[in-house]
């Protein structure tokens, strides 16, 4: 039986021409996989119907928007993930599930081999083949544009020599991937760090200068879930949609960063994530009405390193597994509703109410009714700081 290769497939032009190209360089059938993330652009069918005009032998398209909200951008919410502080995952995020999807299709076409379309020095190349080698280790990956230098140059000679059904002369000044999540642009004159973003950079959130009138929304979530939007049942898709719509028309979730790549390098990236951001911000603040201190400061760690596993491609290594389970039973209490005003760029919470709440007005109170004891601090403060007192001792004695 002919080796089977199955291709990452965008639709755009490196992987239409990749097709062509690892069926000359491997002599491989391919076998084409589209995994619809939220990304918006063509319609999938269509998609299909140009990867087997591009030479696969067959094409395969899958609708993982919900799959993608409720199994990936989920856990990333109820983790606070963001990478550096501030990024929250968007890119790396949606690489797990297309992986699963790939893996899937290879083991239904019998495919030994499975190919993506990243280059040589970005981070996507590691989540894919890391991703691929945990879910199944006996295959095989490769990359063209990075395995067999295949520039866009040579891309657009091959694609007008074998007549590929693609458009190949207009190129975008940047690199883009998106998804339901959020955005990310790269490259072109962003590459310079003193060149500020253009207002034809983004698409995702209006220009949060300009004026209009705010936005209230009050988020509930169920067990760290976001579960209705001022009232009205949504599915997790369904929230960061329409906060994508609503907190991106106040010019909320621009991100200009740069930032810490795997590979070594920096990079400069601007992001757009509008309901991803507002969604972590309210889901953070209800945490900190209903979860535990200890619990919640032990989590900030949790995140970080959370974060920073899935932003290094390692979404199905055991201990991203383990800290799942961790990152779950601490949300168990995290229900209730958060208000935000979504305006100037900002989504800015002025209310919190919970059943699960740990904020106990009596004690919380200076007016009079106040059932904190005062007069036990005293003493907490002499045993709390004694160790401190006793080094201090020693120290200025020498």
């Amino acid at each position: 039986m002919t080796e089977r290769v199955v291709l990452a497939y965008s639709g755009g032009l490196d992987t239409s021409v990749c097709i062509g190209w690892i069926a000359e360089e491997t002599g491989a059938e391919v076998i084409a996989v589209a995994v619809d993330v939220g990304q918006g652009g063509e319609d999938l069918d269509v998609i299909r119907k140009r990867a087997l005009a591009c030479g696969a032998v067959a094409a395969e398209v899958a609708d993982a928007k919900d799959e993608f909200a409720d199994e990936y951008c989920l856990p990333a919410i109820k983790a606070n993930a963001l990478y550096m502080d501030r990024y929250p995952l968007v890119s790396a995020l949606s690489r797990p599930v297309i992986v699963k999807h790939l893996v899937a299709a290879a083991r239904k076409h019998g495919a030994s081999t499975v190919a993506h379309g990243c280059t040589g020095k970005g981070n996507d190349q590691v989540r894919f083949e890391a991703g691929i080698s945990a879910l199944a280790p006996d295959l095989r990956c490769i990359a063209p544009v990075r395995d067999y230098a295949m520039t866009r140059d040579k891309a657009i000679a091959f694609a007008e020599k074998a007549g590929l059904p693609i458009a190949t002369t207009r190129k975008s000044p940047f690199s883009i991937d998106q998804n339901a999540f959020g955005r990310a642009v790269e490259t072109g004159f962003l590459e310079d760090l003193w060149n500020a973003p253009t207002e034809d950079v983004y698409a995702y959130t209006e220009d949060p200068a300009a004026a209009r009138a705010a936005d209230e929304v009050v988020v509930t979530f169920r067990a760290g879930a976001p579960v209705a939007l001022d009232g009205r049942p949504v599915t997790v898709l369904q929230a960061v949609q329409q906060l994508n719509a609503r907190a991106g028309a106040q010019g909320v979730g621009r991100i200009d960063m740069v930032e810490d790549r795997l590979v070594g390098i920096k990079s400069r990236e601007v992001y757009e994530a509008p309901g991803a951001l507002a969604l972590i911000t309210a889901h953070q603040e209800l945490e900190n009405v209903t979860v535990e201190r200890e619990l919640a400061r032990y989590k900030r760690q949790v995140e970080q390193r959370w974060g920073e596993l899935v932003y290094d491609g390692l979404w199905f290594s055991p201990l991203k597994r383990a800290l799942d389970g961790f990152v779950d039973e601490a949300n168990q209490v995290v229900s209730g509703d958060v208000r935000m005003t979504l305006h100037g760029g900002r989504a800015v919470v002025t209310g919190r109410r919970s059943a699960q709440s740990l904020y106990d007005f009596d004690l919380a109170t200076y007016d009079t009714g106040d059932t904190f004891d005062q007069s036990l601090s005293k003493g907490f403060i002499e045993l709390f700081g004694m160790s401190s007192k006793i080094a201090a001792k020693r120290d200025l004695a020498g």
